[in-house]
């Protein structure tokens, strides 16, 4: 949600004209950047402090994209949850919490400030730097990966009524899904164009190596901590929490009281539900106490 037209900051030697803000934390941070907050982080040029910080994208009087990063993270938390619920908010951040002004967006930006030239990035003189552009999503790969995910998880219910449980196969001697260990599923793909270049749930292969190997690198984190942010917690309706992990080539989206789905580099727009089975609520459960939560 855009900031509105009066909100300015001071950026390089112009005012910044706010159009949106994204908080950068080890709990919440644009995926698209990176698997990690560290990695994330290191997109920006920026050191992985602990209270993380606060990115302000906007224009200035000329029209340059600029990303101004402050170290005011509740500020920022304020305005992002008020443009969220419909309210407007001035995001006016002091000067004294400027870290530094970064030429261009790392992010995609489809809004523009009013009564100022198209956004472009700032002349390379003035700037110093070379500017910040979003990453390539037109075709598949880690960030598009990562912003499958975060679909996923903003539309779990409309996700999660693809798959019927009955897919699930069976273990031998088994008398349900519920009977074995982890189980890759398969759903109809005929809702799921919210993933950016997904053709769909998998139809899913029993021991599907990848899935395999998701879960292995998953339980690893348990016994030894990953970097800060590659798993987080969010709040989910009832008891539940929103589970989130990444890794090298992976992704995992998961409810704690239900099933996850992991998508893989390898495996482009392909998007592979992961059954309960006795295994996986106790690795979504373990998972969940050492995953960063927001404050």
């Amino acid at each position: 949600m855009a900031g509105t037209d009066e909100d300015t900051v001071a950026a390089a030697d112009d005012a910044l004209y706010v159009l949106t803000a994204v908080l950068l934390t080890p709990a919440k941070f644009p995926s698209v950047l990176g698997d990690d907050y560290p990695e994330a982080c290191a997109a920006l040029g920026l050191p992985p402090l602990a209270d993380g910080y606060g990115l302000v994208l906007g224009q200035d009087g000329d029209g340059a994209r600029w990303t101004v990063v402050i170290d005011d993270v509740s500020l920022v938390a304020v305005a992002v949850a008020s443009w969220d619920c419909g309210m407007e908010y001035d995001l006016s951040p002091d000067e004294r919490t400027v870290v530094t002004a970064l030429p261009g967006w790392p992010l995609a930006v489809a809004v523009a400030a009013p009564d100022v030239p198209a956004p472009h990035d700032p002349d390379p003189e003035s700037a110093g730097l070379p500017p910040l552009t979003p990453p390539d999503t037109a075709v598949w790969g880690p960030a598009q990966r990562r912003l499958g995910a975060d679909e996923i998880a903003f539309q779990w219910a409309r996700w999660r009524e693809q798959v019927d449980d009955a897919d699930f196969p069976a273990p031998a001697g088994g008398s349900g899904p519920g009977d074995g260990a982890e189980q890759e599923g398969g759903a109809d793909a005929e809702d799921s164009e919210a993933v950016p270049g997904a053709r769909g749930a998998a139809t899913g292969v029993p021991g599907h190596a990848g899935v395999r190997r998701v879960l292995a690198e998953a339980r690893s984190y348990v016994d030894t901590p990953p970097p800060l942010g590659r798993v987080r917690s969010s709040f989910a309706p009832g008891d539940a929490r929103t589970l989130r992990a990444d890794g090298p080539g992976w992704s995992l989206v998961a409810r704690t009281d239900d099933i996850a789905f992991v998508l893989l580099d390898e495996e482009p727009g392909e998007v592979l539900p992961v059954g309960r089975g006795p295994e996986l609520p106790g690795l979504l459960d373990a998972l969940d106490k050492m995953a960063v939560r927001p404050s």
